[in-house]
C-alpha cells in the first residue's frame, strides 16, 4: 500500500488487544431440536452482547463443560428474548450439548460490557475479573 502525501496510518492497539480478552459465559436453558435446525437457548442474549445482533459480528462459541469427544452437532445459538436478532451464531458446530452446560462466547471484551443494556427489564451484565 502506498501512502499519499500527508496521509497517516493510525492503529488502535488497545482495542485490538482488549477486544480479545473478555468472554461471555452463559448457561444453556433449553435445547430445541427441530427437523432442520437445532437451537441452544442461553440465559444470555443480545442484552449482554449486542454486537452479533447489530452488525453480525463473529464470536467463537465453545461448550466449556461438555466432553469434547462427543459427536459434533450444529446449533443456532440464541438468547431467550424471542426476537429474530437475538442470535449469537448460526450452524455452530459444538459437541452434543445438554441443558445446564456452560457456553463461552469469546472475544466479547472492549465493547461487550459497555454496550450491554436492560432491554425487556433484564438484569445488568455482571463482570468478573
Amino acid at each position: 500500500m502506498e501512502l499519499k502525501p500527508a496521509q497517516e496510518i493510525h492503529f488502535e492497539l488497545g482495542r485490538s488487544i482488549v477486544g480479545q480478552c473478555g468472554s461471555l459465559i452463559s448457561r444453556v436453558l433449553y435445547i430445541k431440536n427441530g427437523i432442520k435446525t437445532n437451537f441452544l437457548i442461553l440465559d444470555a442474549g443480545m442484552t449482554e452482547l449486542i454486537r452479533p445482533a447489530l452488525y453480525q459480528a463473529f464470536h467463537k462459541i465453545e461448550n466449556i463443560s461438555s466432553n469434547s469427544t462427543l459427536p459434533l452437532k450444529k446449533y443456532d445459538v440464541v438468547g431467550p428474548i424471542c426476537e429474530s436478532s437475538d442470535c449469537f451464531g448460526k450452524s455452530v458446530e459444538l459437541p452434543q450439548t445438554e441443558r445446564g452446560d456452560l457456553i463461552a462466547i469469546r472475544s466479547a471484551g472492549a465493547y461487550g460490557e459497555v454496550m450491554s443494556n436492560r432491554y425487556n427489564l433484564r438484569d445488568p451484565v455482571v463482570s468478573v475479573f
